[in-house]
């Protein structure tokens, strides 16, 4: 008795490690992103989103694409454009504009949990703030090639006294 259900446990086993392996997370496909960050102005801002208060507005659209380079394994780049106008003291709007910039790694674990971490950063008028991202969450396949994928991310300053942002993160992703 105890060889059969050592034998139905690991067929079990088997066949759940095999339906894991999602075809759109395969060597050699390619995946592209957008995000949305909730609002917050971050260094990783590759996303699409809008903010305003008090004359105070922020517009940023960007996105990501990755490769893959082994089963559920992708390198990823993203580039994004942050403007932000304030209004100032004496009622005039100043406006700046800022490039967003990303470079790592994304790791789907059991091909459902998505775990990343990069470098990025912001560069405006000859000023770069970098940090390195770290992010995780769950990726909901709504169709074979089409994934939402909500999480959470820190990124963590690189430049001395930097302090960490935590921020929501949900995610669209296309898998070629």
């Amino acid at each position: 008795m105890k060889k059969v259900l050592l034998v139905g446990a690991l067929a079990l086993f088997a066949t759940v490690n095999a339906q894991t392996q999602n075809p759109a997370l395969a060597k050699g496909k390619w995946l592209v992103e957008a995000n949305t960050n909730f609002g917050v102005l971050s260094p990783s801002s590759t996303s699409i989103g809008f903010y305003t208060n008090d004359g105070d507005s922020m517009f940023k659209i960007g996105g990501e694409a990755g490769y893959f380079v082994a089963n559920n394994l992708a390198l990823k780049v993203g580039l994004g454009v942050t403007s932000l106008t304030m209004d100032t003291f004496y009622g005039d709007n100043e406006t700046s504009t800022a490039f967003n910039y990303k470079i790592g790694a994304k790791y789907y674990i059991a091909s459902m949990f998505p775990v990343q971490i990069d470098f990025n950063g912001i560069s405006s008028e000859g000023e770069n703030i970098n940090a390195v991202g770290f992010q995780g969450g769950y990726a909901w396949f709504v169709s074979p090639n089409i994934s939402i994928e909500p999480g959470l991310r820190y990124d963590l300053g690189t430049a001395e006294g930097s302090t960490g942002i935590f921020s929501g993160n949900v995610g669209f992703a296309l898998h070629f």
